[in-house]
């Protein structure tokens, strides 16, 4: 049979593949989608009866151009809203700030204050649509202004439903966007697990990415390795600080890049399932199955 290898995972590859190659027990190991270990996905029917959300990432140069951009997104059946700020507000920057000249409200929209924020969310209802905020050195100060502008429309935090990035160790291997040192980087990602488990309850506390390492030159191979040696880190840093693994792994997303070689981003997206829910099972001792 011809075969060649794989340029990405430097695996060989048959030219076809056939019942001869599928082992005999492949269906006890895949089990049924929804059960463990989620090879098949995380659901029972996945998207057939109840479609994913929906987001076009967007910001704009002020609060304002991007308030009058999600208006218009959200009338156009958008499903939810995905912020993009600009590199000052990344790093944590004012807009006046000599550093930020000449990047203040490039890549993304610029906010300064609680009052950008409220015009950021002007008219928008909170209780009903979520938010995705791609934000990580400075999340927890982003969700928490968020929080704010919700709670002075009359929706608690009980009532909030996005995630932020907060993903700060793919910043120091792809990206770049950090402020602090690891250790308390990481101890703000902790405290934002605890902050979110008692404020902000359906709130995913954190998107643990591998998009960007992919885009940084990993194989689909080398990008579930990074990202969920990252998963792992936070998981032991949250666990450090005194939170039970049920109490904050529910709320843990992840962000993979989906490219256009499918049956090796299927096989990745199954293979990534099984070992983070062997790694929370088996090496942290989560119970509940959201974990």
């Amino acid at each position: 049979m011809n075969q060649r290898r794989s340029s990405e995972s430097g695996f060989l590859i048959n030219g076809v593949y056939t019942e001869a190659d599928l082992p005999e027990d492949l269906g006890s190991r895949l089990g049924s989608p929804g059960e463990y270990p989620y090879t098949r996905g995380v659901y029972p029917t996945m998207y057939t009866s109840r479609p994913w959300t929906m987001r076009q990432y967007a910001g704009f140069g002020t609060a304002t151009e991007s308030n009058e951009r999600y208006h218009q997104l959200l009338r156009a059946g958008t499903m939810g809203l995905s912020v993009a700020f600009d590199l000052p507000t990344q790093m944590g920057y004012d807009s006046d700030d000599p550093i930020a000249h000449g990047e203040v409200g490039k890549v993304g929209v610029a906010i300064d204050s609680i009052e950008d924020m409220r015009l950021l969310f002007a008219d928008i209802p909170l209780d009903k649509v979520s938010t995705s905020m791609t934000i990580n050195a400075p999340g927890s100060v982003l969700l928490l202004l968020y929080q704010l502008v919700a709670e002075e429309n009359g929706v608690p935090g009980a009532a909030l439903n996005g995630t932020i990035q907060n993903d700060i160790l793919k910043e120091y291997i792809a990206r770049g966007t950090y402020i602090f040192p690891p250790k308390p980087s990481l101890r703000l990602v902790a405290d934002t697990f605890a902050y979110c488990r008692k404020e902000v309850p359906k709130w995913n506390t954190i998107s643990i990415s591998g998009y960007h390492m992919a885009e940084a030159g990993a194989t689909p191979a080398q990008e579930i390795a990074f990202t969920l040696a990252n998963g792992v880190e936070y998981v032991r840093a949250a666990l450090a600080a005194g939170l039970a693994v049920d109490d904050f792994a529910p709320r843990l997303s992840f962000f993979f890049v989906a490219r256009t070689t499918l049956l090796e981003e299927v096989a990745k997206f199954r293979a990534a399932r099984r070992i983070w829910a062997r790694l929370m099972r088996d090496d942290f001792g989560a119970k509940d199955p959201k974990s």
